[in-house]
């Protein structure tokens, strides 16, 4: 038994033996819902690259900004993929500051993103998690929770944050969710690439091979192809920090970026 597995947010029969991905990034954006060896592998990270961690709190800035954009459309429920473990500015706190009425799924299949996200949700009656494989399309769109908190025939907001580039095979994935949503709905996304130096380092898919979540890197016309079927909106595909940013400081080059990022809007 590690010193981590008596920690009350991690549900019985979770698999600690290996680092995950959500855990990782939980502990990159400075969160407490990670463990011993999520750590090693983020400091292994950061040794390769020393902006990795910048990467991911710009990458959580970008969702943000997202949210907004989407109900400024007035967008008023969200299917958020792949949600990882809820740290400050989750979806539905952004949605709901907004509208109260906000409706949210989260979906991930890693039990402590999972049971954690159902403890911060216990009392919001327009939020849940839900625990399944976001590739699973039919078991996430069937699910009770889509179901009852969800109106798939107006339009959602499909968030695919750092998604894309843990399925070895994508396309088939986001067109299955693109052709069971209505005109309207907005895909936001996010993808890691090699195009651009700060994350192209080989070694970086190398360490998260030791991790439940290999990497597939993708170019700018692969990640594009996500998009078919929807409209790219201003500025189109860019990085995350330079999607529409708050403020013009915060722009950033794209070589030190490393995620491409846009947000399409289906026709």
């Amino acid at each position: 038994m590690t010193d981590d597995e008596g920690a009350d947010w991690i549900p019985a029969g979770a698999d600690l033996s290996r680092p995950s991905a959500a855990r990782i990034y939980d502990y990159l954006l400075g969160g407490a819902h990670n463990l011993t060896p999520d750590r090693e592998v983020a400091r292994q990270l950061e040794a390769i690259q020393p902006q990795v961690a910048a990467v991911a709190r710009r990458n959580r800035a970008f969702l943000r900004r997202v949210v907004r954009f989407m109900l400024d459309q007035g967008v008023r429920q969200f299917l958020d993929l792949g949600s990882g473990i809820p740290t400050v500015g989750n979806v539905h706190e952004v949605a709901q500051d907004v509208d109260p009425e906000a409706k949210v799924v989260y979906v991930d299949y890693e039990p402590v993103a999972v049971a954690h996200s159902r403890m911060l949700l216990k009392d919001n009656p327009h939020a849940e998690a839900l625990e399944a494989d976001a590739t699973n399309t039919e078991a996430v769109l069937k699910s009770e929770q889509v179901e009852r908190l969800l109106d798939l025939r107006k339009p959602v907001g499909l968030l695919a944050i750092t998604l894309g580039h843990y399925l070895p095979e994508v396309r088939g994935v986001f067109a299955a969710y693109r052709d069971a949503l209505a005109p309207g709905s907005h895909l936001a996304l996010t993808h890691l690439t090699n195009d651009f130096a700060v994350l192209s380092d080989p070694r970086v898919a190398e360490t998260m091979r030791n991790t439940q979540n290999h990497i597939y890197p993708r170019t700018k016309d692969e990640v594009l192809a996500l998009f078919e079927g929807f409209e790219l909106v201003e500025p189109g595909l860019t990085t995350s920090a330079n999607w529409r940013p708050d403020r013009l400081a915060a722009v950033v080059d794209p070589e030190e970026d490393g995620l491409y990022a846009g947000v399409g809007v289906k026709v």
